[in-house]
């Protein structure tokens, strides 16, 4: 049943016919991370396999690849466009792994972007999908922010409606892909619970059945996280007695997510030395820092990285934890960190004046 509801929840979400979605195809998982892990598990044959990744990336990726002695083939993600990744760069990057010999067979697609908050395009999207099906590059569609999209010019736009509207789906095979959703995102947020799922599109039925004997070696997803997917999935219907508050509720955590959103993207590029693309969805920014030379050279002679440096110091000065943006990947020279808007407003107009005020007496300690 719960996966009957997660098939009409993604025909209604993409606007595609009753039956699009196959139940067979759909995977409850422990959130996504557990089904992330499982479709590398497979992917990854022996140490000369390689996955593209974004850079900047979710580690989850990265940490995954190493642990199964895979190759990381990174694409970067063009911060001066709105963190989008040009078709160029995308052959580049896969015709350089070639050249090294690498066994490239999947691509990583983070939408809307972890740690970068970028919502793309629907032609970007078409790129990606029509990319993975020219090289035969299975698609890893990280999706699990879709509801988490800020801007009112922008919507999220799923990879398997792109696969839809660009005619890859017409034909067996003709794109391999796999979707993944959480419920520990959106508007729920519910971490501890472990609910999310899985769509496998485009794959030799013998192939899902390996997956299956797979998932099912690790038992089954654990039954308050699929009784939270399915809530996440199927929710309250108009004329439910519980459906007005529900969507009340819904509308005030979504508002004060996009205000928060707007508080901390407009705040940081007020910040001399700071700048940051504007936070279009998922629930982080990733603004870019100018870091004097002597902090730099600060930095290396105590090993660290210098937004690590930078980080520490706005933990220790002001109390606010961030992620230094290294963790994830940037463009070499380039300085940042990672930060959620997930605290009330109040506390994020407060976060953003003190890293103003801990920019100014850093950069005044290095000058």
């Amino acid at each position: 049943m719960f996966r009957e509801e997660i098939c009409r929840f993604i025909e209604k979400r993409d606007g595609l016919e009753e039956g699009a979605a196959v139940e067979n195809n759909i995977f409850m998982t422990n959130g996504a991370s557990s089904g992330i892990e499982m479709i590398l598990n497979a992917l990854i044959a022996d140490s000369n396999c390689g996955v593209m990744i974004p850079i900047p990336q979710y580690p989850i990726y990265s940490a995954t690849i190493d642990r199964f002695g895979g190759k990381k083939v990174g694409y970067a993600m063009d911060e001066t466009k709105g963190w989008s990744a040009s078709l160029e760069e995308l052959e580049r990057s896969l015709a350089e792994a070639q050249s090294n010999g690498i066994n490239v067979n999947s691509f990583v697609l983070i939408n809307p972007g972890n740690p970068t908050g970028q919502v793309l395009t629907p032609d970007a999207i078409q790129d990606v999908v029509k990319f993975c099906s020219k090289h035969n590059l299975v698609l890893l569609a990280d999706e699990v922010y879709q509801e988490n999209v800020y801007e009112a010019k922008k919507e999220f736009y799923s990879c398997k409606r792109a696969a839809r509207d660009a005619g890859l789906d017409k034909d067996a095979c003709k794109i391999e892909m796999v979707s993944f959703h959480s419920t520990s995102k959106g508007l729920f947020g519910e971490c501890g619970r472990r609910g999310g799922y899985m769509e496998m599109v485009g794959f030799d039925p013998a192939i899902r059945d390996q997956m299956y004997k797979l998932a099912s070696s690790h038992l089954c997803a654990n039954v308050p996280g699929q009784v939270m997917t399915s809530i996440m999935v199927n929710g309250p219907k108009k004329g439910d007695i519980s459906y007005e508050m529900h969507e009340e509720e819904k509308k005030t955590i979504f508002d004060g997510l996009c205000k928060r959103a707007k508080i901390v993207g407009d705040g940081f590029n007020k910040i001399p030395g700071l700048s940051c693309e504007p936070v279009q969805g998922s629930m982080y920014c990733f603004p870019k820092v100018d870091m004097p030379a002597k902090a730099i050279k600060a930095a290396e002679e105590q090993g660290l990285t210098p937004d690590t440096l930078y980080a520490v110091s706005l933990l220790e000065n002001a109390g606010i934890c961030v992620v230094p943006a290294s963790g994830f990947g940037q463009e070499k020279g380039r300085f940042g960190f990672r930060t959620t808007f997930l605290p009330s407003e109040e506390e994020m107009v407060l976060v953003v004046d003190k890293v103003r005020k801990h920019h100014g007496e850093f950069c005044k300690k290095y000058e």
